[in-house]
């Protein structure tokens, strides 16, 4: 049942991805006078579609009609891509007819080269767009909610943080003189800010000013590894916020306001202390105490097989931020830039070593996984995976790889400079050989991650 909604959450995260991407070629075609001959989301045989020549059909669509300006809309069966067929032009689906024709002013190679640069980017400029327009929204209509404390609570004995110096009561005033207000900036600052660099902590403890010199790449490798950092807010307690009808908690009793004090003895003080235990008893009794209203309450309780029980938790204390619009856009731009700025860290770490490359790439099991998580967390949480996801995606394609927008960026650019068009034969072998190395890598991923799951 969790492999089949995880499923439905990555089909609907990839698909939302790859129709704005292709949407974006689609409509630069349109711009600037192209037939754009099918819009597909998936890949190989066409499943269904639609056209104005012959309306929704089922199945391959018939090689005599003639669409002339019009587009086959389509979905494909394999729900990892999409394309956007132009004339004139040599894409996944290696069609050359054109080629023995002279060409047609609605044709790709009859465009000017900015006119081509604008259509192989325009898949990426959405991609990005919409990761903008994801973020803007969030900052828009939620705003931020932040954990109103820089107190670590418990820290793990043998944890990362208890080795990088951190003790329990320590109070974080600045990350690398950034002041720090809240648990989330503090987390944020301390693991993705300064991602790989030296990092300086200026700390109260037992009243005196403290200052530790970490090693960022600890840090870097421990997250890689998917090692907690071992540390908890202090100062602060959760309460149920809302409880979903029909669902173990609901039965159980538990109600608003209540607040849940432990899971089989282990205490509760955080969101995610509590889907952790909750995800090792899934579909299995597990003794739960909560307080409600003054009465200290206990029973056995069976997590459903995603790992819930169908509560919201709250936290206290919280500060909440409200933005207007042209903040929130501000927020959204800046969000978009620091994920991407991350990414690129990353892909730097890697080259560098501190992070594993196998351990640091996600394949479609992976990404289906990760979505089916996400959207377990809320709406908010699966709206920022996608956002997330899409700049990962526009990063992707700009790179100058065969088979990539940023293959065919560089024979553009390359044409516009020496002012001829390369033959259609090595634009063909660079295509081909492109899909290759890109099946020979996406056969890597679905290994690496069968791979990792079987752990």
């Amino acid at each position: 049942m969790e492999m089949l909604s995880n499923l439905v959450y990555f089909i609907i995260a990839i698909g939302i991805l790859v129709a704005i991407h292709e949407l974006g070629h689609f409509l630069a075609a349109r711009l600037t006078g192209m037939r754009a001959e099918v819009f597909s989301v998936g890949m190989g045989k066409r499943l269904f579609g639609w056209n104005k020549i012959n309306g929704f059909t089922f199945g391959k669509l018939d090689e005599t009609i003639e669409l002339g300006n019009h587009t086959d809309y389509r979905i494909a069966v394999f729900p990892i891509g999409g394309y956007v067929k132009i004339s004139g032009m040599i894409d996944e689906s290696f069609d050359t007819k054109f080629s023995n024709s002279e060409i047609q002013p609605y044709e790709f190679r009859s465009k000017n080269t900015f006119q081509k640069l604008f259509v192989l980017s325009a898949g990426v400029i959405m991609n990005f767009v919409l990761a903008v327009f994801v973020f803007t929204s969030i900052s828009l209509f939620i705003g931020t909610t932040e954990l109103a404390t820089t107190t670590i609570g418990n820290v793990n004995y043998d944890g990362l943080a208890s080795k990088l110096g951190f003790r329990s009561g320590d109070k974080v005033v600045k990350i690398n003189e950034v002041e720090i207000k809240s648990w989330n900036s503090l987390i944020e600052n301390l693991t993705l800010r300064e991602f790989g660099k030296q990092i300086n902590v200026q700390l109260i403890r037992d009243g005196n000013l403290k200052t530790l010199d970490i090693d960022g790449t600890k840090i870097i490798k421990s997250l890689a590894n998917k090692e907690p950092i071992g540390i908890t807010p202090g100062g602060i307690f959760t309460y149920i916020d809302d409880v979903m009808k029909g669902k173990p908690a609901f039965d159980a009793g538990m109600a608003s306001g209540d607040t849940i004090l432990s899971v089989n003895g282990k205490s509760i003080n955080t969101v995610n202390i509590l889907q952790e235990e909750l995800k090792r008893y899934k579909s299995k009794n597990v003794l739960i105490t909560w307080k409600s209203k003054n009465q200290i309450k206990s029973d056995s309780i069976m997590p459903t097989e995603e790992g819930i029980i169908g509560v919201k938790l709250g936290y206290a204390p919280i500060v909440t931020t409200k933005y207007g619009l042209f903040e929130s856009i501000s927020n959204g731009f800046r969000e978009t830039f620091n994920s991407l700025e991350l990414l690129i860290k990353s892909i730097i770490q890697i080259f560098k070593g501190n992070l594993s490359f196998k351990e640091s790439i996600a394949g479609p099991i992976m990404i289906m996984d990760m979505a089916g998580e996400q959207a377990n967390r809320g709406l908010i949480s699966f709206l920022s995976f996608i956002a997330l996801l899409s700049i990962s995606l526009a990063f992707m394609n700009i790179l100058p790889f065969p088979a990539l927008d940023g293959g065919h960026l560089v024979f553009v650019l390359i044409e516009g400079i020496i002012r001829k068009e390369i033959s259609v034969k090595v634009k063909l072998a660079f295509q081909q050989s492109g899909i290759i190395i890109l099946l020979l890598f996406m056969a890597y991923v679905f290994y690496n991650d069968i791979t990792r799951l079987i752990k």
